[in-house]
């Protein structure tokens, strides 16, 4: 019973930070609620966590409001992985000059990649 209260603790509080919609945090709640394990979803066994990316588990990409240079994907990268977003910049730069094929990923996911 703790487990599932603390599950929804931490729901309200992806949802507070907005993290969550109200869609995926009524969703999620249902599922906490019903008693649905996170392996039906794909989670990790035996560990209740929800799966790396999903809305439950606070790591969907969002471009970042405030950590922000151009169009805010390496601050959103960099909050999603816990890794710095400078290190993100870096890293695009490095792959645009390299390879080149890093500034056309960035703007795919400048285009595609919604606003927290």
């Amino acid at each position: 019973m703790s487990s599932m209260s603390s599950e929804l603790e931490r729901l309200a509080e992806l949802h507070r930070q907005g993290h969550l919609s109200d869609e995926e945090f009524a969703r999620a709640k249902a599922r906490i609620l019903q008693g649905e394990d996170a392996t039906a979803q794909g989670g990790a066994p035996g560990t209740g966590a929800p799966p790396f990316g999903s809305p439950a588990s606070g790591q969907v990409l969002r471009r970042s409001l405030n950590d922000r240079w151009l169009g805010g994907v390496c601050g959103g990268l960099g909050r999603m992985t816990n890794v710095e977003s400078w290190i993100w910049r870096l890293l695009f730069v490095l792959t645009s000059l390299c390879v080149g094929g890093g500034l056309v990923v960035y703007l795919l996911l400048w285009i595609f990649v919604p606003e927290e």
